[in-house]
């Protein structure tokens, strides 16, 4: 059964951190069709003053967050004591487990642009132990096809297993560019929530519809085996996310997406009693 669009969502232009530009594409209003995806914040500038103050140190339990730059660098440390930096084409995997504290700062590039995700983690896992993925640009396969080519960060496509894999939820990401014209048909789990978010271009899910997806809009798709996309007449970038719905309640508070108010009280009870990371705090 093919896929079609369920839902497009254009997001909201948002500040966030000390002061950063970007468009929050869906967050907590959506956080039941998009399961287990949790928000999408999605950039792209050409002036640094939409985004060089950055987001000082900030704590989060109970998700992952996936940063992936297509173009710029944002300089990162955090509680444990790394520090480093995401480059063009690399992504971050972040497993924020019971509590991290952290902070990103982009640095002034010819462009920013890129996105993050935040990802549910499962009731059992909540309390992970902090950890990263950290995804190089040169470490993520490329799959060429007539006429697209396929990024696999996380999961597999095809036979080809990505740079990647989630330990809490098997998400799949992939970033996909196609050439005017060019068409794409993926084989899917048919009960993942799946969805994509256009970078730049245009794209429609078969040729017998008229109706574009367009740059900067987010698709959310109907349950299906299959999935098609042809684009438009100035080609499409876009990045596609699949899997398996967790279906459990979530309170969410901020940095912090827990199962309960209670867990949720507590992890901000921990905080004011300096007690919420479980390691020993590297802040310098």
């Amino acid at each position: 059964m093919k896929r079609k669009v369920s839902k497009i969502i254009r997001g909201t232009p948002s500040i966030d951190g000390a002061g950063v530009h970007l468009v929050r594409v869906f967050a907590k209003a959506e956080t039941s069709e998009f399961d287990p995806f949790l928000m999408l914040d999605a950039f792209d500038s050409i002036n640094p003053s939409d985004y060089i103050k950055g987001f000082p140190w900030h704590p989060h339990r109970g998700i992952e967050t996936v940063t992936y730059l297509i173009e710029g660098d944002i300089e990162h440390k955090d509680s444990l004591g790394n520090r480093g930096s995401i480059l063009s084409g690399d992504c971050q995997w972040m497993t924020a487990g019971s509590g991290i504290i952290h902070q990103e700062m982009p640095q002034a590039s010819p462009r920013m642009l890129g996105a993050q995700l935040w990802l549910n983690i499962p009731a059992k896992d909540k309390m992970v132990d902090p950890s990263y993925g950290d995804i190089t640009s040169e470490n993520v396969p490329v799959v060429e096809e007539e006429g697209v080519t396929i990024r696999v960060l996380s999961g597999i496509y095809k036979e080809q297993k990505g740079a990647f894999e989630g330990k809490y939820v098997k998400a799949t990401y992939l970033d996909i560019a196609i050439n005017p014209g060019s068409s794409i048909s993926l084989d899917c789990d048919p009960d993942h929530t799946m969805f994509a978010y256009l970078f730049s271009g245009s794209v429609r899910l078969d040729n017998q519809d008229r109706d574009y997806i367009q740059e900067k809009q987010a698709a959310l798709f109907t349950m299906g085996d299959t999935l098609f996309f042809e684009a438009g007449g100035s080609g499409a970038r876009f990045i596609l996310l699949s899997a398996p719905p967790l279906k459990e309640p979530i309170a969410w508070g901020g940095p912090i997406v827990m199962n309960t108010r209670e867990e949720l009280a507590q992890a901000f009870k921990d905080l004011d009693d300096g007690v919420f990371i479980q390691h020993e705090p590297d802040l310098s």
